[in-house]
Parts: structure tokens; sequence; C-alpha cells
């Protein structure tokens, strides 16, 4: 029998136009031009600075899919003290979309290169939630990381690959342990970067929460980046 073939190198590009030029001829004729334009959608500059902060890698593949955005996901569960359990349930974009999901997501990240899902964690709850809110970390991360494939709702054409990684949490302080709030994104500064002749990166301004029973949340709670999977899109 042969041995399987060694994982493909993740793909660099120095510019945007080097990303631009490979993508052009491995993805749908239309992709490209509706990505930043189609409600709720990324720009190629978000992905460019995606991949040159390693929160996700491009993987040129044998299937069908020519080419793969492979990201790394921590995904934290966090209940209040009746058990019920933390989700958002969409976005304010910086282009004016409010961004709903399909179903309400529990607190979601991307991780970054050598991050531990407990140091995800808490950047993911500093960054969406707050920094003066505190939880206490359970356990969790021990648990499989599950992968999930599908093109991805962000880059319209282009195929993703989740690799979820779960971590259980309980709120201390600092967050409304009832009902519906809203917390300002404090991570995202993607949208001051500027490049001549290229559209604007979309980042998230606002995020939307609510709490959400145990069973419910059973059911509800998915797969994503947090950011972009099992959406449904309407402009504000």
């Amino acid at each position: 029998m042969r041995p399987p073939s060694p994982p493909r190198p993740p793909l660099a590009f120095p510019t945007l136009d080097s990303l631009a030029s490979f993508l052009a001829t491995r993805l749908p004729s239309t992709a490209l031009s509706s990505w930043g334009t189609a409600p709720g959608t990324k720009t190629l500059l978000n992905l460019f600075l995606e991949l040159s902060h390693g929160e996700s890698i491009l993987l040129t593949t044998s299937s069908a899919a020519a080419v793969v955005r492979a990201v790394h996901v921590a995904t934290i569960r966090i209940r209040n003290g009746r058990g019920a359990q933390l989700m958002e349930t969409g976005q304010l974009l910086s282009d004016g979309t409010i961004r709903s999901r399909g179903g309400p997501r529990p607190l979601s990240e991307k991780m970054l290169p050598g991050e531990t899902i407990e140091a995800a964690a808490a950047r993911a709850v500093r960054e969406e939630l707050g920094e003066r809110v505190r939880v206490r970390i359970l356990g969790g991360g021990e648990e499989e990381a599950r992968v999930e494939e599908r093109e991805s709702a962000s880059y319209p054409g282009l195929h993703a690959r989740y690799v979820l990684h779960a971590v259980d949490a309980e709120v201390v302080d600092g967050v409304p342990e009832e009902g519906e709030f809203e917390t300002e994104e404090g991570g995202e500064h993607e949208d001051e970067v500027v490049v001549e002749g290229a559209r604007p990166a979309v980042t998230v301004k606002r995020h939307f929460w609510k709490w959400v029973d145990e069973y419910a949340a059973g059911e509800v709670a998915g797969g994503g980046d947090g950011e972009e999977e099992g959406e449904r899109q309407s402009a504000q």
C-alpha cells in the first residue's frame, strides 16, 4: 500500500495582488467580485490580513475544492448561575449590515498560531464581551477537536475547513446574567488598514447576546468561526 502523501504546506502571499492572482484561477468567476459587496461578506483585504496574522491558512488540495481556507476555532460555552448558556444572536458590521445567525451561536474566536484553547477563550471574552467581564474556565479543552467543512459565507466560493475546540466556562462578573444585551467589539482593527484600490476590510462593531436554556442551547450550538457560519444577512 502506498503511504499517504505528506500534508501540503500553507500558502504564503507577500502582497494583496499575489493573493488575488492566486485565487482568481481557482475560484468561481464571480466569487471575488462578490466579496465585500454581497451583504454580510468580507473583502479580499480581510482574508489577506487574516492570513498575515495567522488566523487561517490556505491549502491546496487534490479534491474538487482547489484551495481550502483552514481555521482553528475556540468555542467557549459560557453558563450563568442557573445553567443557561450565553449565545450570540447577531452582529453589527462596519458596513452597516446586521448579520443575524441562522441560530444562536456560543462565543467563538479564530485561534492564533501556538495559542492554547484557554488563551483563546480569555482573548475572546476580552475582545467580544469586554475588558471588565470575568469568567472561570471549567474545562473541556481536552475534548477531541471536531472538524466541519463547508463553503465560507464570508468568502463565497472559497471552501473552508473548521477545526473546532470547545471549552466550558461560567460567569464570574461583568455581564448581565439574564435577558438580552449588546457589547462593543474590542479586538478588530482591520478597517484601519487602507490599501489603495482595494475594498476596505469589513469588521464587527457590536455583538448581540442572549441567554438560552440548556435544552435549547444543546440544539442550536454549532460550529463555524463565530463570525460567519449559519447566518442570514439583512441590510440595516
